[in-house]
């Protein structure tokens, strides 16, 4: 188990091929690389990337949702067809980097019409992507998003039923985006939680980094800890909640203080 720092933390302020390299300097050990862009999900910018890893371990990919997850989900043959080859493309640098883990949103909540609770058809989808993925040696994590599938707790559950492969992301503050506090989170995904998305929150229920705000992280571990977790815990924030990237190293001091109490 480490903790680390998502790329995506470093979205508008370095590409990927920097922000690694800085992520390393920081001592962030542990990655999950935000793929951004199609010219991106190559197995040549997989290699590119590698390259450029130093000392870091890549836990999990993640990619911009509406660039092809939505239609992951569609009925329509040829979209899902041709999101599929792309999501083999991410899969295929995945497995170039060495990650085990796909953090998943699924479809986008923007159209009030459509049926986003079809936990029948869902789960079979999230079903037949954890085996595709799994042909890449990668888990499918469904991670809860408040605008996204799993957008409450007792989500994940239901299309479980249907996917016995599917493995799940935890992020707090999307939790706390969904009304719902993460510890419903915690007690329904259990063991299945293979990633966790970090970030504080001040006074004001403004997101900063850990360490600067009001968040109990010894209560959060504890409760990891007593589902079972050993994935990796990622420092996940945007790029206007904090000031000077050298403000990543000390989020990772103080977190790691914490973890060593607590699972070590």
């Amino acid at each position: 188990m480490e903790i680390g720092v998502s790329t995506a933390s470093l979205f508008m302020r370095k590409y990927n091929e920097d922000a690694l390299p800085l992520l390393d300097e920081l001592d962030a050990r542990t990655t999950e690389i935000f793929f951004l862009f199609f010219s991106e999900y190559t197995e040549e910018y997989g290699r590119f990337l590698k390259s450029r890893l130093g000392n870091l371990k890549v836990h999990s990919v993640h990619v911009v949702t509406m660039n092809y997850e939505t239609e992951l989900f569609s009925k329509n043959e040829r979209a899902y067809s041709d999101s599929v080859k792309l999501f083999k493309s991410v899969l295929s640098s995945a497995k170039i980097l060495g990650a085990k883990n796909y953090t998943m949103h699924g479809k986008a909540r923007i159209r009030k019409s459509a049926i986003y609770d079809d936990y029948g058809f869902i789960g079979q989808r999230l079903a037949e992507l954890s085996r595709v993925s799994r042909e890449y040696g990668v888990s499918v994590c469904l991670e809860n998003v408040s605008w996204a599938y799993c957008n409450r707790a007792g989500y994940y559950s239901e299309v479980k039923k249907y996917a016995p492969d599917l493995r799940a992301t935890l992020d707090i503050k999307q939790a706390r985006a969904s009304g719902y506090n993460y510890a419903d989170y915690i007690a329904e995904m259990g063991g299945d939680i293979n990633t966790v998305h970090l970030s504080d929150v001040d006074g004001n229920g403004a997101i900063v980094l850990p360490g600067k705000g009001v968040f109990d992280f010894s209560e959060l571990f504890k409760r990891l800890k007593d589902v079972g977790f050993t994935g990796d815990m990622l420092i996940e924030v945007y790029k206007d909640n904090y000031g000077e990237t050298a403000e990543i190293k000390d989020s990772l001091d103080y977190l790691r203080e914490i973890k060593y109490k607590i699972f070590d």
